[in-house]
């Protein structure tokens, strides 16, 4: 088992991806700490894993503060005698298009997913460096980070945060043998269900079928398992030599996301005043307009969503 002796914790786990995770992560050989916001979640998640022959056990609190932070990490020492991995997946949603998110909405939202990255990553590398550890790191991101999505602001602005800190990080850690790594994972989860285009691949993967070739190669979309793997490569020493990456995944596809690059670069003589704009910047800017969100192919018939009025 390529991650036997080593110690993991995967934020935001007592289900879904992050439970995906974190059991592939103790599949491999790794002790993982669990953690979630409910008790019962948490439970469940660490009995799936101690069944299964593996080590867990569980942190019941809502990541974001650095005593949250702190307490993941003492766990894994006092637990299993160390760590070695952190994964941060955990999330929240407060989908509202702009005019109708409040500050709230907007707070909790990067509070959980870019404080509770900043927060934990921070603990677990102040671990590394001072034991000496060649630690791996792996943030979740997410395609709405990368491209935009309607409604998801807050979302959008965290996940985009996140790699933005994955690639800072990159830089920091380097000396120390730790790497960082953003994981952009398409999957089916509790809200993709409700999304009608998704609904045949959902059923399939709630009947316990594959998902038809279309979402897995075109969409690139799958069950959460399709996503774990890579969490464990990027966890394990073979992936000593993959950090500040932007990596997605999901279904049959794999994907490293590119670094911002400028697409077009043009000069002119004493800078770009107002009246310049107009007769030489707009042109420019009009033929090298980039798009945002995601543009999805149309579906086969046969994978058209239902209409429940019929």
């Amino acid at each position: 088992m390529s991650l036997a002796g080593k110690v993991a914790v995967v934020t935001g786990s007592g289900a879904g991806l992050g439970l995906a995770y974190a059991q592939e992560l103790a599949r491999q050989g790794a002790a993982v700490i669990i953690n979630d916001v409910s008790q019962d979640a948490a439970d469940a998640a660490v009995a799936s894993i101690t069944e299964a022959g593996g080590k867990a056990a569980a942190v019941v609190a809502p990541v974001g503060s650095s005593e949250t932070a702190l307490q993941l990490v003492d766990t894994a020492v006092e637990t299993f005698g160390g760590l070695d991995i952190l994964v941060t997946n955990a999330g929240i949603l407060r989908d509202k298009s702009l005019l109708k998110m409040t500050d709230d909405d907007f707070d909790a939202v990067i509070n959980v997913h870019l404080r509770g990255t900043f927060t934990c990553v921070r603990a677990a590398y102040a671990y590394f460096k001072e034991n000496g550890v060649a630690g791996r790191i792996v943030c979740i991101g997410s395609p709405t980070g990368q491209r935009g999505n309607f409604g998801q602001t807050n979302y959008a602005a965290a996940k985009a945060g996140i790699v933005g800190m994955v690639r800072t990080w990159a830089m920091e850690m380097k000396k120390a043998g730790v790497t960082v790594n953003a994981v952009i994972p398409v999957a089916a989860t509790a809200m993709t269900k409700t999304v009608p285009f998704f609904q045949k691949a959902v059923e399939a993967d709630e009947r316990g079928e594959a998902m038809p070739e279309f979402f897995r190669r075109e969409l690139g979309f799958g069950p959460a398992q399709d996503v774990a793997g890579v969490i464990a490569f990027l966890s394990s020493d073979e992936a000593a030599g993959v950090t500040g990456q932007a990596v997605g995944v999901g279904g049959d596809r794999l994907q490293v996301w590119s670094h911002p690059e400028a697409v077009v670069q043009e000069y002119h003589e004493g800078g770009w005043d107002y009246q310049t704009m107009l007769t030489e910047g707009r042109s420019i800017l009009e033929a090298n307009v980039q798009s945002v969100g995601e543009t999805f192919p149309e579906l086969p018939a046969e994978l058209q969503p239902e209409d429940p009025a019929k």
